[in-house]
């Protein structure tokens, strides 16, 4: 028992030596100036805080998981509920850069078509960066969105993978259209006051979302949107119409098969008539070969057309 706590003693005192030694050699180094550096703390990068202009641009953050880094939103930007409970700077051709700036943003993402071009300019003078994210109609315009504000807010990689699953969801409705054995005349009405239609023409997001459907578009000889004129409507002969509902729009069946540019048409005959919410049938979004899908599947009830993959960022019911 002796032997051991005089080994026990010895060892101590040996490991305080060293301990000494440890600590002499330390200073040494560092008085000589060849001490390791020591790593100092790196600050944390504040996280970004967003305006997100245009529909499609926000619908797109929520779903690569940069819902909570966004501040603000325009009046576009009705998807999903959260978006909707944000501070509203406006409508988003018609925004102040006062209100913008108000939220205090670090990073504003806009929708090409964003302003007006003067708020645009001020914004882009202003010390806060100023994405503006590329527009269009189509599969390709709508992997474009995804790729650009992904790389806006550092998500590459998500949103890679959100890009994969709508491109799959756009190769699944272009089978279902390409099975449809018709393509019914409709059109697309945007509003309708003082007993005149705004129909949407070629080269508008509502004949894209149209012709995604598997639909041809009655009105398609107008450019844009513009008043359809009475004989120009009836004599289309439009089978269906379409038209957004939510946001204030109130177009019923009633309204519109009411006017003279349409009460005699076959669509008012058969009483087709669809109403789907706005940013999801033109918002041009991930979520648009849904609302493709939706409005097929209205207009061609006999083809029990099926549902398309459930993805966690479109589960959401729209309002």
């Amino acid at each position: 028992m002796l032997i051991r706590r005089q080994k026990a003693i010895r060892a101590c005192r040996l490991a305080a030596r060293l301990v000494s030694l440890g600590v002499v050699v330390a200073t040494l180094l560092a008085v000589a100036g060849l001490a390791p550096p020591v790593a100092a703390a790196q600050p944390q990068a504040a996280a970004p805080r967003i305006v997100s202009i245009g529909g499609a641009v926000t619908e797109i953050l929520f779903a690569l998981g940069m819902g909570v880094r966004v501040v603000a939103v325009d009046q576009t930007s009705r998807y999903p509920a959260a978006a909707r409970g944000l501070p509203d700077v406006g409508y988003a051709r018609a925004l102040s850069p006062e209100g913008v700036l108000s939220v205090g943003p670090t990073l504003i993402l806009a929708m090409e078509g964003a302003g007006p071009p003067s708020t645009m300019e001020v914004l882009k003078q202003a010390s806060v960066p100023v994405v503006i994210i590329p527009d269009g109609h189509d599969r390709e315009a709508v992997l474009r969105k995804i790729a650009a504000v992904a790389k806006a807010v550092g998500a590459e990689e998500k949103g890679r993978a959100l890009a994969a699953e709508v491109s799959d969801d756009f190769a699944a409705l272009d089978a279902m259209v390409k099975a449809l054995p018709e393509r019914p005349r409709a059109v697309f009405v945007l509003s309708a006051s003082g007993g005149a239609a705004v129909v949407g023409g070629s080269d508008t997001s509502a004949d894209a979302i149209l012709k995604l459907a598997g639909l041809t578009n009655a009105m398609a000889e107008i450019k844009g949107f513009k008043p359809a004129l009475d004989e120009a409507a009836m004599s289309a002969e439009p089978e269906a119409v379409v038209v957004m509902r939510g946001g204030g729009q109130v177009l019923d069946a009633a309204t519109v098969f009411a006017l003279p540019a349409f009460a005699g048409t076959p669509a008012a005959r058969d009483k087709r008539f669809v109403a789907l919410p706005g940013s999801y049938l033109l918002g041009f979004g991930p979520r648009t070969p849904r609302a493709a899908r939706d409005l097929a599947a209205a207009l061609h009830p006999g083809a029990k057309l099926p549902e398309l993959p459930a993805r966690p960022w479109s589960a959401e019911p729209d309002q």
